[in-house]
């Protein structure tokens, strides 16, 4: 497997003891010091310690749910090889995620095809490398796969309710309850093995309760009617796998988190490009006089249709930080360009926003003709460390360069990576 080479993905060591506002900051002394009108334009920069403390954070509060990190919310080569050597497995939706994964270290058993409506030529291709488990909810799903992929780990996704989150994904993913069993028993007719039960409770979803409920669904649809062993697939409360799929049962228990290990190890750097004066009239408090504001309207080099489609589709994600000092996010936002209320600027100064890894560069158009921004990786020493000491002990490592069971099985944890 090739080298995690450094001019191609620009992981830099954080010696001396810089820290990442320090690189940031001489990246921008840097950029705006060249002549070249390409150099201002905006990057993200990745601090793979955050991720790696995530790693922490998970192993020691679902100490019996493995993740298996979303690829679809954000694909960026050094987060993926990061996780891989971590350990992490990936939830993977296409062919294109799949060969991603599989080229930046991870294994075919570490990988799972959750998408329930897949194409053919994607079934076929994941069967070719190897990759085994996949998630299906419907019985044309099943016959694709008894047709291309019969020797298949397949986990049924069950419909939850995702009432308390703010995106719900089961009208579109999920059997529901009363279809399960009967695919089930067409997944026995077709031969295929059924190992496991997933569930979605929905994007940034806040009440545990609905966790405890998924998980108490997904034990009722545990009984199947195949020759495969039982998996719980969940994103899931300590409390509740204890009750219903107790340590000693067996049962293996991943999850599929996206959100959680990237959003807040990316920082987006994006410079005034121009602004304007506008007048806004606003009434007094408890009085009809009305008064005149003057409001500064900044433009910037990456906007919704880029790195910023968090403000229109994720309102409740990121917070946005001019260069060294925060503010808060105006109420409206231009295709084109951000408006914010800041203290006033000049053209040519920078702004950072916080919290920027999830669902930004994956879903970042180069609309207008604006580069899309380019995302450089940090890491400290230590981190950096102990990443080449999870390398060198995994089968088949990747070589990195830098510049400076269900009851007595195996199977899968929480669909869709939010």
């Amino acid at each position: 497997m090739a080298a995690f080479d450094s001019e191609q993905y620009d992981i830099d060591i954080l010696d001396n003891g810089r820290t990442v506002r320090d690189f940031i900051d001489k990246k921008i002394e840097q950029l705006s010091l060249e002549v070249s009108v390409t150099t201002l334009e905006p990057f993200h920069v990745a601090d793979l310690d955050d991720v790696y403390k995530k790693h922490l954070t998970w192993s020691e509060n679902l100490p019996r749910v493995k993740p298996f990190y979303a690829v679809k919310c954000n694909n960026t080569p050094a987060i993926i090889r990061t996780l891989s050597a971590l350990g992490t497995g990936f939830d993977c939706a296409s062919k294109a995620e799949i060969e991603l994964a599989l080229s930046l270290g991870a294994t075919p058993d570490r990988i799972i095809f959750a998408h329930t409506t897949k194409p053919e030529s994607h079934i076929k291709f994941a069967r070719t490398r190897g990759v085994q488990m996949m998630t299906f909810d419907n019985q044309d799903e099943l016959s694709k796969i008894a047709h291309c992929h019969p020797s298949a780990k397949l986990v049924l996704r069950i419909a939850v309710d995702d009432s308390s989150s703010l995106r719900r994904l089961n009208s579109k993913f999920g059997a529901c309850p009363a279809a399960a069993g009967k695919l089930l028993r067409r997944a026995g007719e077709l031969g295929l093995d059924v190992v496991g039960v997933s569930f979605h409770v929905g994007c940034m979803c806040n009440d545990t309760r609905a966790y405890s409920r998924a998980i108490a669904d997904a034990h009722q649809t545990r009984t199947f009617p195949t020759s495969g062993a039982k998996v719980l697939r969940g994103s899931t409360i300590n409390v509740a796998l204890d009750e219903f799929f107790p340590p000693e049962c067996g049962v293996q228990i991943i999850a599929e988190p996206g959100r959680y290990f990237v959003e807040s190890a990316f920082t987006l750097a994006v410079n005034v490009i121009g602004k304007r004066a506008m007048m806004e009239e606003a009434a007094e408090q408890n009085s009809n006089v009305s008064t005149l504001y003057v409001v500064m309207m900044y433009y910037v080099n990456d906007g919704v249709f880029g790195s910023l489609s968090f403000l229109i589709n994720d309102p409740a994600s990121g917070c946005v930080l001019p260069y060294l000092q925060k503010v808060k996010h105006k109420l409206h936002t231009s295709p084109v360009c951000l408006v914010c209320l800041l203290p006033e600027l000049q053209v040519g100064e920078w702004l950072l926003f916080d919290n920027t890894g999830a669902y930004t560069v994956c879903l970042a158009t180069d609309f207008n003709g604006f580069e899309k921004a380019h995302i450089f990786s940090v890491v400290t020493p230590e981190t950096w460390q102990v990443l080449q000491d999870h390398t060198s002990d995994s089968a088949g490592s990747v070589n990195w360069t830098v510049k400076d069971s269900h009851c007595g099985h195996s199977a899968p944890g929480v669909n869709g990576g939010c």
